[in-house]
């Protein structure tokens, strides 16, 4: 019974992790209008930029990290 439980428990931890660790934000510069936005894929490097050159596990983080960037100012 013992060895069900912990079968069944690293099922459900293998397959929800790929869900929690795919969250990520980035800080990203818009080629043409030059404005800053907080977007959930990493930015293509021609429409948008990576303006702040890090990831974020958060949104909050990401759209606090875009009111502090240089580059977004």
């Amino acid at each position: 019974m013992i060895r069900k439980a912990a079968i069944a428990s690293a099922l459900v931890a293998i397959f929800t992790m790929p869900a929690v660790a795919a969250t990520e934000y980035w800080v990203a510069k818009d080629a043409a209008t030059k404005k800053c936005e907080v977007v959930s894929k990493k930015p293509d490097g021609t429409k948008l930029t990576d303006a702040g050159n890090k990831t974020y596990t958060s949104k909050a983080n990401a759209e606090k990290a875009l009111k502090e960037l240089a580059a977004c100012k």
